[in-house]
């Protein structure tokens, strides 16, 4: 009888039927500590919930089906009237729906909204990453709207609605909607000021009528749309419907959508309009960009949030396969030399979550600390965290080998992915120049950012040490703006030793502090010193199943 040639063996089972949220150590226990006492269980309850939908069999198939098949454009229907509209696969349409069921467009008005919603976007991202654009924009569209508080009573309770409907109708007509942003162009990129789209007063007040080009506009099916134009005061926020009060379409033309490296599922596009685009200003002429700053930050936290959940979906892949591969004898995990690159990962993933749910119990706090702190430390964990999501991401892959390559694996599509978060909302110089504005036009913002790691002092000899050069570098202002990344990123790393050794294990604080801040760690992943107890480090990182 011939031998079998095709038994399997030596193959991890799929990580899926896990609970996302159980198994992140750093994100259960950074929710313990930012909820409040009366509300810790409600919170974990949702969470539970919403971790164990993103680690199923059907979440993943939404996510794998979501990118197989990506938006269509669709720019006239069959008898050559304009439409403008892009097809979605129903799988879209599902985590879509789930995500906006869940709450993850609604922060603003919830009790530990910002901590319940970010550790969602956490979880949830993890399942798949493309269709949190639109997630993004319609959560950050509130705090701009604000602005105008009839337009943002009118909009609101859509906007945080927990009801999808994926139609394009009369927002007066739907339980809930969603908002996409039209900012930069052709000619100006991240510099929004050189902007060319003009709006033209009409006789109504407030409402205009615009004509431009825009390069990027995020989730184009969206319901409404937060745009920058020049005005006759200047560069001027504009609330764009696509579709009008009285059910007619705006003119809202698609010229094409992007064919982008990642983010497949999810749709950007180039738009125009024509001079009959209507738009309702929000806020004063001339105060674009101090209106629509408040989406920006909102959004950059998101950045930071996707980043981190690419990077925890990554580390649980390499460390879920290693568990269970075999080489030389014995489990990869157990391998000395890959125990090191793994527990590499799993530090950085660790610090990324750490530092994002601050931000979020930042954003619920009422107090000035917090509020300043935000100002320096959104825009610096944004270029840092962002930044380390793509180095994690290939080192993930490789942990899996050949296997990894492979489209079925899901790493390449998470490899992918990783870029574009320290991409949008503002590249990396862009978050690096803005942090030199916040240490030179709010020094009560250092002053915040300085009481905050403060807080660790005499904890952490390598700590310590670090802080002291952060301020040797804060006080010499010569070439301040070719320094600004090297800046920044010391800004991020000091922050996340300090929240490290104030909350994390001793072994996970230790191993942080001798390789990001002590120097004992070479340019890759997988130096770290051998004296640590790394294996306790992997550990805390591995997902449970079953």
């Amino acid at each position: 009888m011939a031998a079998s040639t095709h038994t399997v063996t030596n193959q991890p089972p799929p990580l899926v039927g896990y609970d996302v949220f159980a198994s992140d150590a750093a994100l259960t226990e950074g929710v313990t500590r930012y909820a409040a006492d009366d509300r810790l269980d409600e919170v974990r309850a949702e969470l539970t919930r919403l971790g164990q939908a993103a680690g199923s069999a059907h979440a993943q198939q939404w996510g794998e089906q979501a990118n197989a098949h990506p938006p269509v454009l669709r720019t006239h229907d069959r008898y050559g009237h304009r439409i403008d509209e892009v097809e979605f696969h129903p799988a879209w349409h599902r985590l879509l729906g789930h995500a906006v069921t869940a709450g993850l467009t609604d922060a603003w008005s919830r009790p530990d909204g910002h901590l319940r919603r970010t550790a969602g976007f956490l979880l949830w991202t993890q399942a798949e990453a493309g269709h949190t654009c639109p997630l993004s924009m319609t959560h950050a569209a509130v705090p701009a709207l604000r602005a105008d508080p009839e337009l943002s009573a009118r909009w609101e309770p859509l906007l945080t609605s927990h009801i999808y409907e994926q139609e394009l109708r009369p927002p007066a007509e739907k339980g809930g909607v969603l908002a996409g942003m039209a900012m930069t162009e052709k000619q100006g990129g991240s510099d929004v000021r050189a902007n060319t789209t003009h709006a033209e007063p009409l006789a109504a007040p407030g409402e205009y009528v615009l004509t431009g080009h825009k390069w990027f506009c995020s989730a184009p099916m969206s319901d409404v749309f937060l745009v920058l134009a020049q005005a006759p005061g200047g560069l001027t926020c504009f609330l764009l419907p696509r579709v009008l009060p009285d059910g007619t379409r705006n003119s809202f033309r698609i010229q094409r959508l992007k064919d982008k490296l990642g983010n497949r599922a999810n749709a950007s596009a180039e738009i125009e309009f024509d001079g009959r685009t209507w738009a309702q200003r929000v806020g004063e002429e001339g105060r674009g960009v101090a209106t629509i700053i408040e989406m920006v930050a909102a959004t950059r936290l998101d950045c930071v949030t996707g980043a981190a959940a690419v990077m925890r979906q990554a580390v649980a892949q390499a460390v879920h396969h290693c568990a269970y591969r075999e080489a030389f004898g014995g489990p990869l995990i157990d391998k000395p030399l890959m125990r090191n690159v793994l527990a590499d990962l799993a530090l950085e993933s660790e610090a990324a979550t750490t530092l994002a749910l601050r931000l979020a119990a930042a954003y619920d706090s009422d107090s000035e600390h917090d509020r300043h702190l935000l100002r320096l430390v959104v825009p610096a964990a944004k270029y840092w965290v962002t930044k380390r999501c793509t180095p994690v991401a290939a080192e993930a892959l490789e942990c899996l080998g050949g296997n990894g390559y492979v489209e079925e694996s899901g790493m390449p599509r998470l490899l992918r992915e990783a870029p574009l978060n320290s991409i949008w909302e503002g590249s990396g110089n862009v978050q690096a120049l803005d942090v030199l504005r916040a240490l030179q036009r709010e020094p009560a913002a250092l002053n915040a950012y300085l009481t905050e790691i403060g807080s660790a002092r005499g904890a952490d000899h390598r700590l310590d040490r670090a802080i002291k050069g952060l301020l040797t570098e804060l006080a010499d202002l010569d070439g301040i703006e070719a320094r600004a990344r090297r800046l920044t990123e010391r800004l991020a790393l000091v922050l996340q030793g300090s929240l490290l050794v104030r909350h994390a294990p001793p072994e996970v604080a230790d191993a942080f502090c001798a390789s990001r801040l002590g120097g004992d760690a070479g340019a890759a992943f997988g130096t770290l010193p051998h004296t640590l107890d790394l294996a306790s480090v992997v550990a805390r990182a591995r997902p449970v199943v079953g």
